[in-house]
Parts: C-alpha cells; sequence; structure tokens
C-alpha cells in the first residue's frame, strides 16, 4: 500500500499519516523468509562498528534474515557482536574499500534477499563506486538503500571527470544530510540549508531515488509521490553511528515488502521517536546511537495498534 501522492503539498509524516499507511506485516504462520532477507554491505577496519548498527536496526525494524558483508580484516569480531548473521568476509583496498573481486562473493546473495544496505562504515569512495556500480544491475527488483559513501556513485568518483550525468536505472533510497547533499550535488551546503525542499526534489528527479535529506527537519521526494516531510526527534540524535541505524531501519522496513518511499517516511519517523523516547530517560544528550534500534520495535507495535 502506497500512500497517495500529493502534487501540489507537502505531506507531514505524523501519527495519523503513518496510521493511514500501515507496514506490511507477514502472516502469523510465516517463517523467517516470510519476513525478508536483508543484507548489510559495509565496514572497514577503522569502522566495523557502523555494520553492527546498522544491522542490529534492520532486525529490530523486523526483518527476519540478515547477512552481512564486511572487510575480512575485521569479520570475525562482526560475526561475534552478531550472533544472528551470517558474516563474509572480503577482501579490502589499501584505503578501506572492497576490492572488486567481492562481486563474485555477493553475485549469488542478489537471488536471495529482499533488501540491501551498503555504504555504513566504508571508504575509498572511487572503490566502492565501483562496486554498487557493478552491483545495480544485480539488484534488480530488490530494496536498495545507500548511506555513506556508497551514496558517492551518483559523483562519478570512479569514472573522472567526463563521465556522464549519473541516474539510477531503477529508484534507490538514498539518505544524506546537508554536507553530503552538497558534496554529492556540487550545490554550497548554504543553499541546501536554506531551501531543502527544491534540494531533495531536484535530487529525486535528476538522480531517480528517493532522497531523505536529513535534519531537524527531515525532507523526502521521490520520482514519483511526495514529498514528506518529518519534524521530531532531538538533538541527542545528532550522534556518531545514528545515521547507520536510520538505515539499517529503513533496511529492515523494506526487506519486509515496505515500498522505497514508506520505508524512508517509517524509518525516519522511527527513528526520531527512538531519540524522544531515549531523551526522557538519559535526557536529550548523552544517548548513544547503539540505544536507538532496541526502541523500534515497541514503537512499531504501537502504532499498529493505534491503526486498529
Amino acid at each position: 500500500m502506497d500512500m497517495p501522492l500529493a502534487s501540489t503539498h507537502m505531506i507531514t509524516i505524523d501519527s495519523a499519516a503513518l496510521r493511514a499507511w500501515p507496514l506490511p506485516m507477514p502472516p502469523a504462520e510465516g517463517d523467517k523468509e516470510r519476513r525478508g532477507h536483508v543484507l548489510v554491505l559495509g565496514g572497514s577496519c577503522e569502522m566495523p562498528g557502523a555494520v553492527i548498527l546498522a544491522a542490529t536496526a534492520a532486525l529490530r525494524a523486523g526483518a527476519g534474515k540478515l547477512t552481512i558483508a564486511t572487510g575480512a580484516s575485521v569479520a570475525q569480531l562482526v560475526a561475534l557482536a552478531m550472533p544472528e548473521a551470517r558474516v563474509i568476509g572480503l577482501r579490502e583496498t589499501a584505503e578501506g574499500g572492497f576490492e572488486r573481486e567481492a562481486l563474485a562473493t555477493l553475485d549469488p546473495l542478489a537471488r536471495k534477499i529482499d533488501a540491501v544496505l551498503i555504504g555504513p562504515g566504508m571508504q575509498d569512495e572511487a572503490a566502492t563506486a565501483a562496486l554498487v556500480r557493478a552491483l545495480l544491475p544485480r539488484l534488480a527488483g530488490i530494496g536498495v538503500v545507500l548511506d555513506a559513501n556508497a551514496m558517492g556513485i551518483v559523483a562519478n568518483p570512479d569514472q573522472g571527470g567526463d563521465a556522464a550525468p549519473f541516474r539510477f536505472a531503477e529508484p534507490v533510497i538514498l539518505t544524506p544530510h546537508a554536507g553530503e547533499m552538497a558534496h554529492l550535488s556540487g550545490m554550497p551546503k548554504e543553499d541546501i540549508l536554506a531551501d531543502p525542499d527544491s534540494a531533495a526534489r531536484t535530487a529525486a528527479q535528476a538522480w531517480n531515488a528517493v532522497v531523505a535529506l536529513k535534519g531537524a527537519r527531515t525532507v523526502i521526494s521521490a520520482p514519483e509521490g511526495g514529498p514528506w516531510q518529518h519534524e521530531g526527534g532531538n538533538v541527542g540524535l545528532a550522534i556518531s553511528g545514528s545515521g547507520d541505524t536510520l538505515a539499517g531501519i529503513i533496511a529492515g522496513l523494506a526487506a519486509r515488502g515496505a515500498t522505497l518511499a514508506q520505508a524512508t517516511c517509517w524509518g525516519v519517523a522511527l527513528h526520531a521517536q527512538a531519540g524522544e523516547r531515549l531523551a526522557l530517560r538519559f535526557g536529550a544528550l548523552g544517548y548513544l546511537a547503539r540505544e536507538i534500534p532496541a526502541e523500534i520495535p515497541a514503537l512499531m507495535e504501537q502504532a499498529a495498534h493505534s491503526a486498529s
């Protein structure tokens, strides 16, 4: 089920909007396969925790099966931290990305997954872009979330300065904050902050992507539908790892069968509501990104009951 289009006005993501747009639910007799299989691709020797945060959030959002593909140097660490996951080690470049040969390891997974999150904790933007470029044709019909360095593909860092403007063949989800949007689009950050609606809309149309431009007011634009906005959360969400958890929530919802726009809008709302709950217990400053995912199941349950 998708939310009606809004060609002339902004849709505010609030409790009423979410009630009108319920998440898909697996049947009561469904097994873990029916809940969706999510792949999280990312991490590096310097940032192994990013995939742990994202993967935890994907499971907390309701995905039933999890695979993590990460650097061989940290794969055992990640496997110990995530006993729920199958963990695959990939050869790394000297700059912290993955070797192109990772494609052969990942290719068979494309037929087994329902959603993939690429980017948390990845380094070496050019190598990452090359890997994403090679993977995308194999991910047709799968919910794709690009975060952090993986979003850099839209700037063609692997193809020099002569490449044509990038456009996804099938829509994907991108989750930039204003600084990342400035890097990806070439627009001054000040202009993006002054008019985030226009920046998100332009990027969504140019790249053929659902774009969540993150901030105190998050704006979500899509090639079709929307636009949407969400205001909420608190300054405590501005902490290392918070974006990884948001991307993981969105990927988990997409694995369950939510549309790209629905997964993004619900993910943004759940992430903000989790921050609000944590602020009540710990204060607005000082709670940790690792604490965000644990709030998600109860928030989804609360939303489901309010919709019934």
